[in-house]
């Protein structure tokens, strides 16, 4: 819309993450703002009125008739978080932590956990069969921390 000069960049912010589904591991991008779209732009009547009247565009961030800017750590954290390639392990439990298992063949059993291995974003939990513990080796998304 002959706007090059006043609009610059137009992001939706997504990051990776893994999903175990079916078993499976999957890597996923997911919005991390639903329903949300950032705009680097200069404010002026011209460029204001173009991103105002695009299809689709229900309202803005702030108060009164003009957005309010985000500041720039936040956004360079936000596109530090959008740019890392590979999604990273998010494991908070430790050894001898009480766990339940959320997911696969040992569902809604209770263990312990035995191993962490964040490198492979694994654990191994020791699970009660027939009375004897046995170690299972499950996802960390398979598992849930109990209180």
């Amino acid at each position: 819309m002959g706007m090059e000069d006043k609009i610059f960049q137009v992001i939706v912010p997504r990051e990776k993450k893994i999903k175990v589904k079916n078993g499976k591991r999957r890597v996923i991008e997911e919005r991390l703002f639903p329903g949300y779209v950032m705009v680097e732009m200069i404010v002026t009547e011209d460029s204001w009125y173009v991103v105002r009247n695009t299809p689709n565009v229900t309202g803005f961030v702030g108060s009164g008739t003009t957005p309010t800017p985000v500041s720039k750590d936040e956004v360079d954290r936000l596109l530090s978080r959008m740019g890392e390639k590979d999604p990273k392990y998010k494991i908070d439990v430790s050894e001898g932590d009480l766990v339940k298992i959320m997911d696969g063949p040992f569902k809604d059993f209770d263990g312990k956990i035995s191993e962490v291995n964040e490198a492979k974003g694994t654990v191994k939990v020791l699970v009660n069969v027939f009375g004897r513990e046995t170690p299972v080796e499950l996802d960390f998304l398979q598992i849930k921390k109990e209180l």
